[in-house]
């Protein structure tokens, strides 16, 4: 798929520079892990539990995408998932997650993708997020749209609540995921499906691009809302945490418009937002 259209599309020059370089980055790091996967491939460290992993194709992924960054733009700073933290004095940072939806990919399911971001002052500018299982990249620039390659995206119309389709994901802490489960067990009655991923990154990519109605988390990190929440805004969902709020770790929310603020009360009243 060409990137032609959305680079000329970003009329300022730095805008259009930290596009290109986003989506080579992405496209680079997607290549090494679906090409690179070694068979034996296993557990390198865990985070916030035993079932919260990182791979070696993570921490790859991660010094190839940091590496070509400062090769392209050595000022900028840096947020990644697996530790890179630089402050840089451009006034641009980059937020990364090398690899969004590990466990998917330990387990060789195909969900899971590379999600870069550049933020200027607090408000993200650019976000990527390459899928190479599904060979799709989504890009989006501030103000001028979101794409998947050359075909510019726009949320679904809104249904009711009860025929909307609803992504969510679960927290890798048990009595976090306890809660989570038991707010999905009241949702779904009043929705036309649930579903979960395993990427934030792809769910709010396909906010954008139609495939569901709305999606929502408890417990997203910067990195993996960072570039999909722009994609999904720029495609005409709507994006918020508690109402009133931005997205947060607290609570991210995204949908089409008519979806947004019914779900987003729902989700408030049911507690989806605390554990």
């Amino acid at each position: 798929m060409s990137d032609q259209r959305p680079i000329e599309a970003a009329e300022d020059p730095l805008t259009a520079e930290l596009l290109a370089v986003a989506l080579a980055a992405a496209q680079r790091a997607g290549a090494l892990l679906r090409d690179g996967r070694p068979a034996d491939l296993g557990v390198a460290a865990t985070k916030s539990s035993p079932i919260d992993v990182v791979t070696e194709m993570d921490l790859a992924a991660e010094k190839l995408i940091t590496g070509y960054l400062a090769e392209h733009r050595p000022d900028d700073g840096l947020l990644g998932e697996e530790g890179a933290a630089t402050e840089g004095t451009s006034g641009v940072r980059w937020v990364i997650d090398p690899l969004d939806g590990t466990v998917n990919y330990l387990y060789g399911l195909p969900t899971w993708a590379v999600s870069i971001a550049a933020e200027r002052d607090g408000e993200t500018l650019v976000g990527v997020v390459e899928a190479p299982m599904r060979g799709e990249t989504y890009h989006a620039v501030r103000g001028g749209g979101a794409y998947a390659g050359g075909r510019r995206l726009a949320c679904r119309p809104s249904p009711p609540l009860d025929q909307a389709l609803v992504s969510t994901g679960f927290n890798y802490v048990a009595e976090v995921r306890a809660h989570q489960a038991e707010v999905a067990g009241r949702l779904i009655p009043l929705l036309r499906d649930i579903r979960r991923s395993g990427s934030a990154a792809i769910d709010l990519a396909d906010v954008a691009a139609g495939r569901l109605d709305g999606y929502y988390e408890r417990g997203l990190h910067p990195w993996d809302l960072a570039a999909g929440d722009l994609i999904a805004r720029e495609a005409g969902a709507l994006t918020g945490g508690r109402p009133g709020e931005p997205p947060s770790g607290a609570l991210t929310v995204a949908a089409s418009p008519g979806v947004f603020t019914p779900l987003q009360r729902l989700l408030d009243e049911h507690g989806a937002w605390h554990d």
